[in-house]
């Protein structure tokens, strides 16, 4: 592939990431952000879940829009792979609804993250979501936080 080539497939696959992160966290607009994929699929590690599907993806997002109502990302930076549109984020919002088990706390979240959007020619195919759950967690309040001296204390 030409150079120019390369570039306009990039341009195109960040095109479907921006219309991606529009959708679900701007408009949170389900549909619309299955929309961006050829075939739905999540893979979220920190929750241990692989959401494959539209029935599946549309559970995923649609919990977490009831669960963070005000729902939210900020991207920090955008890198391109062979096969993959990299953002760094933060994203957040307030625990309004039931998450992972959790009741609503009422507390505000907000979590660096690395979302890697792997592409198949100029189909999107899976958004994979890494993030820190504990610093969720603790943010909820949903688990005793310990402090940096509690780790390294000496008995």
């Amino acid at each position: 592939m030409t150079s120019s080539g390369i570039a306009d497939l990039s341009s195109r696959r960040a095109a479907i990431v921006n219309a991606h992160i529009q959708a679900e966290a701007v408009h949170h607009d389900v549909a619309s952000t299955l929309a961006t994929f050829r075939h739905p699929r999540y893979e979220v590690p920190a929750l241990g879940t692989i959401a494959d599907g539209p029935e599946a993806v549309t559970g995923l997002i649609g919990g977490l829009l009831a669960a963070f109502p005000d729902f939210h990302l900020r991207q920090t930076a955008v890198h391109h792979a062979a096969d993959a549109v990299i953002v760094e984020c933060a994203f957040g919002g307030t625990h309004g609804g039931p998450w992972a088990g959790i009741p609503a706390t009422g507390k505000a979240i907000e979590v660096q993250a690395v979302l890697i959007f792997v592409f198949d020619g100029e189909d999107l195919v899976c958004e994979k979501v890494y993030f820190d759950n504990a610093t969720v967690l603790n943010q909820m309040d949903a688990v005793h936080s310990s402090t940096r001296e509690d780790v390294y204390a000496q008995p």
